[in-house]
Formats: structure tokens, sequence, C-alpha cells
């Protein structure tokens, strides 16, 4: 296969990757419209925050490393996704506390979003 083909392979992993990130922060949300959603943002934010506590690495950043490797990349060029996706990704100064804090924002803005959803059922079930 040709580098090519494993570049644009480890810029679509970053895309997902980032994707993916946005919806453990923000999926909470979606349930405001679709209640089904809860069901894949549950485990998902729970993956999240779990990467964020321990300090562990996402599979997806060695996958994408490795893709990058394969393709006879020494690093990231320039281009939209490694200019503007990856630094969100992988900030320069990202410590183990700031990983906590990042977790605990996970878990505090997606437990007031499911506080508030479940509220307003309760609510609407006492109604008459």
């Amino acid at each position: 296969m040709s580098t090519l083909f494993y570049h644009r392979l480890a810029d679509f992993l970053v895309l997902l990757h980032f994707l993916f990130v946005l919806f453990v922060l923000f999926g909470g949300l979606l349930i405001l419209q679709w209640r089904w959603v809860m069901w894949l943002h549950l485990p998902a934010a729970a993956w999240g925050s779990l990467i964020e506590f321990t300090g562990w690495i996402c599979p997806l950043t060695p996958l994408e490393h490795w893709l990058r490797e394969t393709g006879g990349g020494q690093g990231y060029q320039s281009g939209f996704i490694e200019y503007y996706v990856l630094p969100l990704l992988y900030p320069a100064a990202l410590t183990g506390q700031i990983q906590v804090v990042l977790g605990l924002l996970v878990l505090l803005l997606n437990c007031g979003v499911y506080l508030l959803v479940f509220s307003q059922r309760h609510q609407s079930m006492q109604r008459p």
C-alpha cells in the first residue's frame, strides 16, 4: 500500500479520535433529543474519564503513530488535521493533574445533563 494511504488513514483516525472526545464531552446533550443515545454515551464517557484519571493512553493513539510510521512518516506534516486537531488531542503541556481535571470536567458536565434529563422525566411522570 502507498505511503499516502497510511497517512490518510492516520488522519482519518485522528479525526475519529477527535469526534469521540467531543462525544465524550458533549454527548450527554444529545440525550435531551434522543434518549437512546444514553446507551452509547455512558460507556464512552466512562472510558474517557478512565483514560484521564489513570493517565492511560487511548489505544487509538499508538495505532495512529503506527500508521504514520508504516507510511514512512517522521512526524506530523503541515495540514488541517495535524495543525488544528492534533494539538487539541495531544497538547504539549498535558500533565497528570490536567488529565484529572479533564476527567472531572467530563463527569461534572455529563452528570449535570443526566440530572436535568432525569429530573424532567420525573416531573413529567408526576403530572396528571
